[in-house]
């Protein structure tokens, strides 16, 4: 991926992170869904919503947890519950059966946002 490339996907991820918690009534700017594995599905729902604050605001990218400038992954601690991992998939549809070609094209991709306990990684 070029570096144009890398910085347009990092920049349609952040929008679609940051958009997620916002409520949309029409098509969204960045197509996906959100995922949570069981383990986040069975916190409280106030730790839920912290969790999924924090993967909307999260901004801590450096070369280890970020080499490809895609902004596609996250990690950060929760008190009481330990480290939570969020990755973004890329796909080319909404069916999810192939990966993208072009995750920096919001009409070639459909992003796939999966928040997880690191424990169920």
């Amino acid at each position: 991926m070029t570096d144009q490339k890398a910085i347009q996907t990092a920049a349609l991820n952040d929008l679609f992170r940051s958009g997620f918690v916002i409520p949309s009534f029409g098509p969204r700017p960045v197509p996906g869904r959100i995922a949570c594995t069981s383990g986040i599905a069975s916190l409280p729902p106030e730790t839920q919503i912290h969790i999924w604050a924090e993967v909307s605001d999260f901004n801590a990218f450096n070369e280890e947890n970020d080499p490809h400038g895609e902004h596609n992954f996250g990690a950060f601690d929760v008190e009481g519950i330990g480290k939570i991992f969020w990755k973004i998939d890329y796909y080319a549809d909404r069916n999810c059966d192939f990966g993208s070609e072009d995750p920096s094209d919001p009409a070639q991709c459909f992003r796939v946002l999966t928040i997880m306990l690191a424990s169920e990684y």
